[in-house]
């Protein structure tokens, strides 16, 4: 797994386009959101700012390049040949994948560590560390899923979009309105309980005990995600 890792961390580095969806375009966003947060913060507040900063790693830094890189090693016939080595499928697919994961999870530490000493600390740094790391297993059970109906990584632009967009939509509508109203929904679309469980984080207020019930929707996710990557995932080119 180790050694699949590092070829693919060589190959992130080695891909432009890559470069700037997994590390330059968050990284932009979030210094925009950071430089204007008091105008953001009076918008939502600065739990609000922090969600949108984490999804937008994890949609873009994350979600996207896992899509585009699974998409990639399997049109190029790569993801084939690693199926005829001693090396198990998750192993393939652990392998593949930590680079960017490890990259989206220090590119959020990082940008949150400047949030804070910019704005103010988070209230509570663990409920927070949860809420980026269910955020993270979400968004790579979604990978996985939409990697099975994406052909290229070409395709992968448009394919990654609508959860893309959509994750970050949501996020934003529940910073700004909050759970209040609607608050089933808000709290069962994905990236909604994460989005919450941020702004509880941050922004203080909540029980832990309440704000950990936070946590089952987004790994329901994951479990409809992995369920669906089971089954539509696709080891070699569509003939």
């Amino acid at each position: 797994m180790l050694s699949i890792a590092l070829s693919e961390l060589v190959q992130i580095f080695r891909n432009r386009l890559v470069l700037v969806t997994s590390l330059i375009m968050p990284a932009a966003v979030s210094a925009v959101f950071i430089y204007q947060h008091e105008g953001f913060a009076a918008l939502g507040s600065l739990g609000y700012i922090a969600a949108i900063i984490m999804f937008t790693v994890g949609a873009f830094g994350l979600y996207a390049t896992a899509v585009t890189t699974l998409a990639s090693r399997r049109q190029n016939l790569f993801l084939k040949r690693l199926r005829s080595t001693a090396a198990g499928d998750t192993d393939i697919l652990a392998g593949l994948l930590l680079p960017v994961t490890v990259i989206s999870l220090v590119q959020v530490t990082v940008i949150m560590t400047v949030l804070a000493a910019v704005a103010g600390e988070p209230d509570n740094v663990l409920l927070l560390a949860a809420a980026v790391v269910s955020m993270v297993v979400m968004m790579l059970g979604l990978g996985l899923a939409t990697a099975g109906v994406t052909n290229s990584p070409e395709h992968a632009q448009v394919t990654t979009l609508p959860v893309s967009l959509g994750a970050i939509a949501v996020a934003s509508w529940v910073g700004i309105t909050g759970t209040e109203e609607l608050t089933l929904l808000k709290r069962l679309l994905p990236g909604g309980s994460a989005t919450e469980l941020v702004l509880n984080a941050w922004n203080g207020g909540v029980p832990v005990g309440e704000s950990l019930i936070l946590l089952v929707p987004t790994l329901g996710w994951v479990v409809v995600s992995l369920v669906l990557a089971s089954r539509i995932f696709r080891w070699e080119p569509r003939r």
